[in-house]
This record gives C-alpha cells, sequence and structure tokens, in this order.
C-alpha cells in the first residue's frame, strides 16, 4: 500500500508553476482587474513585471560621480542593480558568494564585494566602479597603467576587481611591502596566477598615487 499520490491525478492547478508562468499569471490578473492594460502586461520583461509584484524601492545613489535615481526589487544586489539595470558590466559576476573578488567596488571609498551587497544599502551613498576610474582627458589611472605595465592579467576576467581592490589597498596604506600587499589582496582570487604582476603593479601604482 502507498501514501504517495500520483501527480497525474492531481488538479492542473496542483502542479508545478515555474517562475515566468507565476508571473505572466500576475499580469493577466492585473490587467484583468485594469491595474494595468493588457498591452503593458505583454510588454513587461519578466523581471520588470516580477518587480512591480514585489514593490519597487526607490534608490537614489551616486554612480561615478552621476545622480541616479531609480527603483528596485529589494532583493537585487548592487552588482546586478550595476550591471542589468545601469550597464555598468565591469565588475564580474565570478562566485556570487563574496568569496573571489571579481565583483569589489568602491563604497564611499571602501572596497567591498557587490554580489553580497544589497542595493538598498547603496541608498545616498557614492559607488565608484572600473569604468569610472579613467580620468578626463582619457588617460588610465595609475594602477590601470601599472596592471599593463607588469603584465599583471591574462584572461583579464579577475582584472576590474583585481584593480579597484588595488587601489583600495594603496589608500588604506597597505601598500608598503610585498608581504604586505599579499595579505590585504587576499580576498581577489586571480585563477590565471597572476599574482606576482599584480603585487609588483600595486607597488609601482603606490608610489605613482603618493601612498606608500
Amino acid at each position: 500500500m502507498t501514501t504517495g499520490t500520483d501527480p497525474s491525478s492531481l488538479p492542473p492547478q496542483a502542479t508545478q508553476v515555474n517562475r515566468r508562468e507565476f508571473v505572466l499569471s500576475v499580469l493577466s490578473v492585473a490587467a484583468a482587474s485594469g491595474a494595468v492594460s493588457a498591452g503593458e502586461a505583454q510588454a513587461q520583461p519578466v523581471d520588470a513585471a516580477l518587480e512591480v509584484h514585489t514593490g519597487g524601492v526607490p534608490l537614489s545613489v551616486v554612480v561615478n560621480g552621476e545622480q541616479r535615481a531609480l527603483t528596485v526589487d529589494p532583493r537585487t544586489s548592487a552588482l546586478d542593480l550595476l550591471r542589468e539595470r545601469l550597464g555598468l558590466s565591469g565588475a564580474k559576476k565570478g562566485c556570487d558568494h563574496g568569496q573571489c573578488g571579481a565583483c569589489t567596488i568602491h563604497v564611499d571609498g571602501r572596497r567591498v564585494v557587490s554580489c553580497l551587497t544589497p542595493a538598498l544599502q547603496l541608498e545616498g551613498r557614492r559607488v565608484d566602479t572600473i569604468e569610472g576610474l579613467q580620468r578626463p582627458d582619457g588617460s588610465l589611472h595609475p594602477m590601470q597603467q601599472a596592471f599593463i605595465d607588469h603584465d599583471a592579467l591574462q584572461c583579464g576576467y579577475c582584472t576590474p576587481g583585481q584593480i579597484m581592490a588595488a587601489i583600495a589597498c594603496v589608500c588604506e596604506g597597505n601598500a608598503g611591502s610585498p608581504e604586505r600587499i599579499k595579505e590585504y589582496m587576499s580576498g581577489n582570487l586571480c585563477r590565471c596566477g597572476a599574482y606576482n604582476g599584480i603585487v609588483a603593479a600595486i607597488g609601482q601604482a603606490a608610489g605613482e598615487m603618493g601612498k606608500v
């Protein structure tokens, strides 16, 4: 004698519904009630529709010197906000668990891993990403140039996060020796193994940035 239930005997509404079907069903109900038009329901991307369903929250943040105001899903990470909403894809989604450092950005001058930072924590704060490092005259930041000079990159996937962490390492006063650099850059992984070049690049840029 079995105690389980044959899935085929369940009514259609009891079967599993995936995320897309759920959101579209919510939009259909909204359209029927007049909350949105049928055309709007069809036109909205699923992610945007889910955001409406869960209740978007206003967010005001300065990104690379530009004031941005938008509405975000409360579950959105800073990384997804930058990449998916603002088109700033420099910060990379590596592990998505805060373990590789590929998504490192600066918030109010301090380095953070953006994959673990809720977007709503950026309210009223200043965010700097790799895209904002280039100077107005088009020249590179000393750290960017140092990475080039010392071949401190191979595939390049981790490089934006490495550079943002490296600048923070210098600004924090932790670039006085190779040993100290290694310690304070240990949260940023390079699967290509370009660590010697990275350490040398930070040492060079530290002198140019005036903070050794």
